[in-house]
């Protein structure tokens, strides 16, 4: 990731620690579930930010090794585990470009709510497949958008203007495409939305780019604010966002 990334999530690092979105319960256990943990199994949570994925693997596995390129957010991490007392989650600084273990190492690797943040989303894939044990599973689950050309352009534009390490959200098609050409096998892909308030793109964000973003919703004629789905509710602006889950298992060369 850029250094804008390492900045912006710095800044950030103690809002992910209560964040509804990345503690999300539901979504979470879902994870865990494609993941398919066994007892013994060993487990990569990559980008972990404050560590709820691995949090929520740690109770089904042997360990878990967390890793993020953001000291602010691996130090909200370790402060977490120690009020959790997990015993077998270990917290690296690491780039997901160039993930520092070895071939064949991990049963497991996560990846939550990150991927769109990578310069190179094929070479962070070749790097998740490189460490995966053959038959280990890859589950990412990440902000997406639909198969609407209006909808993944306005929805990307619009993550930009909410942070600048931004680089793409990217359709289930995109998704399954891009696993199998890093050399998985794709079980399964999993779009789904969340209604949410606009202030979950504006929180954080500079008045300027926050401006942006209303003129944005503002310009939209009647079919473009069905497309993304908005409405007022109490007076707050509504919106629909986007997400997949998608799990792969390491194919053999």
């Amino acid at each position: 990731m850029p250094l804008t990334a390492q900045v912006i999530f710095g800044q950030r690092a103690a809002w992910y620690t209560t964040s509804a979105a990345h503690t999300d319960k539901a979504v979470l256990d879902r994870v865990v579930a494609l993941a398919r943990p066994r007892p013994d199994a060993l487990a990569l949570d990559v980008a972990t930010g404050t560590g709820h994925t691995a949090f929520a693997l740690a109770p089904h596995i042997r360990r878990v090794i967390a890793t993020d390129i953001t000291p602010e957010m691996l130090s909200e991490g370790r402060k977490l585990n120690a009020e959790l007392g997990m015993k077998n989650v270990q917290f690296h600084e690491a780039d997901a470009h160039d993930l520092p273990f070895d071939n064949d190492t991990f049963d497991i690797v996560t990846c939550r709510r990150a991927a769109h943040h990578f310069t190179d989303i094929e070479r962070v894939l070749r790097e998740m497949r490189r460490v995966l044990k053959r038959g280990g599973r890859l589950v990412i689950d990440d902000r997406s958008v639909p198969e609407d050309d209006f909808v993944d352009a306005t929805m990307n534009d619009l993550d930009r203007l909410h942070d600048a390490s931004h680089v793409r959200e990217y359709r289930p098609s995109q998704w399954e495409r891009m696993l199998a050409e890093a050399g998985f096998a794709v079980e399964a892909i999993g779009p789904y939305t969340k209604h949410r308030p606009l202030s979950s793109l504006t929180t954080n964000v500079d008045l300027e780019n926050t401006a942006r973003i209303h003129a944005v919703i503002a310009s939209l004629n009647e079919s473009q604010r069905a497309a993304l789905n908005v409405v007022v509710k109490d007076g707050e602006i509504y919106t629909n966002h986007w997400f997949v889950m998608a799990m792969g298992v390491k194919r053999e060369t």
